[in-house]
């Protein structure tokens, strides 16, 4: 990762004071319950929230893929179609590998052995 560390966004001081003044606003203007005005200014703190952690998720560069010839962990199975013969895969360049040849034709996924 690079020097600078990506952190998540935060709902700021700022803007907590002007949903309050807002609400307070809101409450002065349509005489509704209290309680129904609070209730709004804090649904409008939840959407403000999960809207910025969805954003910052979305936001969030991927890693950096391994250098060249470096091999990841893998855990695949693989069986031969045409005469049963059965591969177990422990490492490859990818997370997700092209499957083996045998009996020139591509080997078929079993199963992941994590999952």
């Amino acid at each position: 990762m690079s020097a600078r560390t990506l952190r998540r966004p935060e709902v700021s001081w700022p803007t907590l004071v002007a949903l309050g003044v807002a609400g307070g606003l809101a409450w002065w203007l349509t005489r509704a319950s209290l309680l129904a005005v609070v209730i709004a200014v804090l649904a409008g703190w939840l959407i403000l929230k999960v809207g910025f952690g969805v954003l910052s998720g979305l936001a969030t560069p991927l890693p950096p893929p391994p250098p060249a010839g470096e091999l990841r962990k893998v855990r695949l199975v693989y069986r031969c179609s045409l005469c049963g013969t059965e591969v177990r895969m422990t490492s490859a360049n990818d997370e997700v590998p092209e499957p083996p040849r045998h009996c020139m034709e591509d080997m078929d996924l079993l199963s992941s052995v994590d999952g």
